[in-house]
């Protein structure tokens, strides 16, 4: 199941500021100009069998950099935009982007590989360090900067102090700007170097991550023309490319191709994105009637459910499950369709069977809830709870899990419960003042000191989640 996002809001160019180097070590060429964060939708896609693959391409990786019990996690993020990048040290952002226009597996492979190398050399924490360091010498700077001005007015000196005065402001601030973006392009180039380091020592290639690497360069050259290579936060992209293609290409590895397996899951993966993300008229360019793959297949089935022919899409969907009868996500989509197409009940028996052959997937789970819930049939209320329950508890950040939680809590009259669920919907998607509200309430209906007074007592005097507002 893909949580598809709201359409987007344009968005609209930012200046480039001096914390800006903190927000993440990105693996794009030259700096990002656009401000995504006014995008409408929610910034997190959720899909089960586009996070199974992903885990399954870092899992190397990351072992062969020494991070495998650091429980590192792969989030997609809703950007259309090639790109990707680290902000703390525990997570992997990819945008949707990158995964749709990665045409081959060892493409993404190298992508992660180079972010694990941000990982695995601390490049933020140490960032960080050197952004503490930036910013007491521009304090120290703008105070001797202020007092020669101080100085010059006092003393009649005219505009010739208070003109010192302002270049003792601008020149270190413009000295340590360029200092801090030397380093980030250091760290990029280490990142480079660990990326092809890790790729090497789990047997794959680094050819795609050069392929990448040097699309971004053909890309960037119109762009890159007449820069001041000081003032870039990444290395200039031919410099870049040079040096990563003669790394690349020592490794044995470099003519090994992927997997054709692999090679096709990675296909049905970009053919789902494309499917869910994409306009209409967008996936049948890419995917035309006369390609008859089993990934063209997959975008078409969604695209057309999606656009209100629901006969149709079943029977694509059930020509799917006639080629891979053992595929859980085709079993996922069907129920998916039936159940945002006004026919839950039907939804449930392909959404069972979709649990089962993913190994209890807790994302599936809530979509088999949902359509329990949505069933109008009150015996399976019980089961709906069970189910919702158990996914929650494996998946604590999903806010749909707790919104299904909290209507199968009130079909059955139990209005503490629900309201305690409904609070904690609530506070995962940012709204902290209806959060605390619910939990407040949810409080004088639970016994003091029970679990479920002590969860809601919790979400009442909780801080705001990080990038959350304090309503």
């Amino acid at each position: 199941m893909l949580f598809r996002p709201a359409p987007r809001a344009k968005t609209h160019n930012k200046t480039f500021r001096l914390t800006a180097v903190l927000t993440a070590v990105a693996l794009a060429v030259g700096p990002v100009t656009t401000a995504r964060a006014q995008q409408k939708g929610p910034p997190v896609l959720r899909d089960t069998e586009s996070e199974q693959l992903l885990r399954e391409y870092t899992r190397p990786i990351l072992r062969a950099a020494g991070l495998e019990k650091q429980n590192i996690q792969i989030v997609i993020i809703n950007d259309g935009a090639f790109n990707a990048f680290v902000a703390d040290g525990r997570r992997i952002f990819v945008n949707y982007g990158a995964l749709l226009q990665s045409e081959t597996p060892n493409q993404i492979i190298g992508v992660l590989a180079h972010e694990t190398g941000h990982l695995a050399g601390g490049h933020l924490a140490k960032m960080r360090e050197r952004l503490a360091q930036a910013q007491t010498q521009m304090i120290i700077a703008m105070l001797l900067g202020a007092g020669a001005m101080a100085a010059g007015a006092r003393g009649g000196a005219g505009n010739g102090l208070s003109s010192a005065g302002a270049a003792a402001i601008s020149a270190p601030q413009s000295m340590v700007m360029r200092t801090l973006l030397s380093y980030q392009r250091a760290q990029e180039e280490n990142a480079d170097r660990a990326g092809v380091k890790f790729l090497t020592a789990t047997g794959q290639s680094p050819k795609g991550m050069y392929e990448t690497f040097k699309r971004f360069s053909d890309e960037g050259l119109f762009a890159a023309r007449g820069a001041d290579p000081y003032l870039q936060s990444h290395p200039m992209p031919v410099d870049r490319v040079a040096a990563l293609e003669g790394l690349a290409r020592s490794s044995p590895y470099w003519d090994k191709k992927d997997d054709p397996a692999l090679q096709l899951r990675h296909d049905m993966m970009r053919a789902k994105i494309s499917g869910f993300m994409e306009r209409q008229d967008t996936v049948y360019r890419r995917y035309p009637l006369s390609n008859n793959s089993l990934p063209a297949r997959y975008a078409r089935a969604i695209t057309t459910y999606l656009h209100g022919d629901l006969r149709s899409a079943i029977a694509q969907i059930d020509g799917l499950i006639q080629v891979q009868p053992n595929n859980p996500y085709f079993y996922e989509l069907r129920g998916q369709a039936l159940l945002e197409g006004g026919r839950p009940a039907e939804a449930i028996a392909p959404l069972r069977k979709a649990v089962q052959l993913s190994g209890n997937s807790p994302l599936i789970e809530m979509l088999l809830g949902q359509a329990l819930v949505a069933s109008d049939n009150k015996g399976l209320t019980d089961e709906a709870i069970s189910i919702l329950r158990a996914a929650v508890a494996r998946e604590p950040e999903a806010p749909i899990g707790f919104t299904q939680l909290a209507m199968a809590y009130g079909r059955k009259g139990d209005y503490a419960q629900a309201d305690l669920a409904s609070a904690q919907a609530a506070y995962l998607r940012g709204d902290t003042k209806t959060a605390r509200d619910l939990a407040s309430r949810a409080k004088t209906r639970f016994a003091i000191g029970t679990p479920g007074w002590v969860k809601a007592d919790d979400i009442v005097s909780a801080k705001p989640m990080p990038g959350q507002k304090n309503n």
